[in-house]
């Protein structure tokens, strides 16, 4: 086999370096400072090893609500030097507002300018040394793709589009009787009975499998697989490296095989997961609340000058276990907006007011929901709930759209952090795509990337 393979790192592989190597350059040049200048600000010592933890802490927190681990803003040099300002000022800030279990702030400012330039400068340099090397072409994923000729374009976007490093070079063709020769494709054609004698001298990552036809895999083709697959070649099946790439499950590819291809996650029945949530769902509301309430005038006042009419809207949306209740939110849209019967909302939806579109962005029609949240009928974290009716319309062009109700609905969701607002049922396949991931693998670590992701949506203004 060539072994001349060009290294490359999976998604997960790229932002655990990325974490890893933010955090501890960092700490290495803050520790070079402190041994040879006059740095006494941050040191290293036993008796103050929390110190270190907590920068940690704080720079991994706010890294990810800054999106330093998002990797297309990683591999842009302009928006990852703006995600670098912004996580160095608010670790910095937060570090020093908590001299409890950080260092006495200095009498001598200039050690805080010090502080800040060290960890902006270090970030800075590795983050741009990320960009114009590791994130480079040379680090590319080549595979093979077995598929039926028909779908291979929709294949091929469906993972160069999330993952640019990850290149498809040539297919093999699994239905035979289809075959084209003079057709003209994307990448190079193989012939099924070439597919060895081409990988053995062609450098490649893995090979794809994605045909649904199994007749076009002839013994001569499984015969090729099995050699390759004793030889060290990883062949893995294309909705997996699909669900790797995109953390979403593609419905679209596993038609009646939807079970096989997706397992439950075992917190939907783990009790301890299961009252963490409810806990979690309860705190978090009742601060929600209370922080509505210090919202609340100036929401009034807004509704009063640029929203004229009831204050509070409710409407029906269908939740765990398929029950229908009465969802609460803030009023955004001119009164009768639905007179003429249910309509999706679109994007530049001319019934939202000037000031519902500020609630929308900043997410703070969704207030009252903290009220739907105690009562048990949502919890903050799950598919976003949907009206009846779209549900119906979806689920007849949809299959296993109604399996998102085997959980709560949520205050936001895996799909709401990770797709912007769409009204097609293209747009709700992948949304449905992003909600079956999150059931999937639901989790309390997920549940937490999440609320960072939540973060980051509202302080970018990204709401819909």
């Amino acid at each position: 086999m060539n072994s001349n393979k060009k290294i490359h790192f999976e998604i997960s592989e790229r932002k655990l370096l990325l974490r890893l190597f933010d955090t501890l350059l960092v700490l290495m040049v803050l520790y070079i400072i402190s041994s040879l200048f006059d740095f006494r600000y941050f040191t290293f010592s036993k008796d103050n090893f929390i110190w270190s933890v907590v920068l940690a802490v704080y720079l991994n927190i706010f890294s990810s609500v800054f999106e330093m681990y998002n990797l297309q803003v990683a591999s842009n040099q302009f928006q990852v030097i703006r995600s670098i300002i912004l996580t160095t000022s608010t670790t910095v800030l937060f570090y020093l507002l908590t001299p409890i279990y950080t260092p006495v702030l200095p009498s001598n400012r200039i050690q805080i300018i010090i502080f800040f330039l060290s960890i902006f400068t270090t970030l800075l340099l590795w983050r741009l040394f990320y960009v114009f090397f590791l994130a480079s072409h040379r680090f590319v994923k080549k595979a093979i793709l077995v598929c039926d000729q028909e779908q291979l374009d929709e294949l091929i976007s469906g993972i160069e589009s999330v993952d640019p490093h990850y290149k498809f070079i040539a297919f093999v063709n699994s239905d035979e009787t289809e075959a084209d020769s003079a057709k003209t494709f994307s990448i190079r054609r193989i012939p099924s009975q070439n597919l060895e004698a081409f990988v053995r001298k062609t450098s490649i990552s893995e090979l794809v499998i994605a045909t649904q036809k199994t007749d076009g895999i002839t013994v001569n083709l499984y015969n090729q697989l099995i050699h390759l697959l004793e030889n060290g070649i990883i062949i893995r099946e294309y909705t997996q490296v699909y669900e790797d790439s995109t953390k979403r499950i593609p419905v679209q590819y596993v038609s009646r095989d939807f079970y096989r291809y997706f397992p439950f996650s075992r917190s939907n029945q783990n009790h301890l997961y299961l009252l963490f949530s409810r806990v979690f769902d309860v705190l978090f509301s009742v601060i929600g609340l209370l922080l509505g309430l210090v919202f609340f005038p100036i929401i009034l006042f807004g509704n009063l000058i640029g929203n004229r009419g009831p204050l509070f809207y409710t409407q029906e949306r269908v939740g765990k276990n398929g029950e229908v209740f009465r969802i609460y939110k803030f009023r955004t849209m001119v009164k009768n907006a639905e007179a003429n019967g249910a309509v999706f909302t679109t994007a530049n939806d001319t019934r939202i007011t000037a000031f519902g579109k500020f609630m929308r962005k900043t997410r703070l029609d969704e207030f009252p929901q903290f009220i739907n949240i105690l009562r048990g009928d949502m919890s903050i974290i799950g598919p976003r709930p949907e009206r009846p009716v779209f549900v119906q319309q979806i689920a007849e062009n949809m299959p296993f759209y109604e399996t998102r109700h085997v959980v709560k609905p949520g205050l936001t969701g895996w799909a709401q952090v990770n797709y912007s607002y769409g009204d097609s049922i293209d747009d709700s396949l992948v949304k449905l795509q992003y909600d079956l991931y999150y059931i999937k693998h639901r989790s309390i670590f997920l549940d937490i990337n999440i609320v960072i992701k939540t973060f980051s949506t509202i302080l970018f203004y990204r709401g819909q």
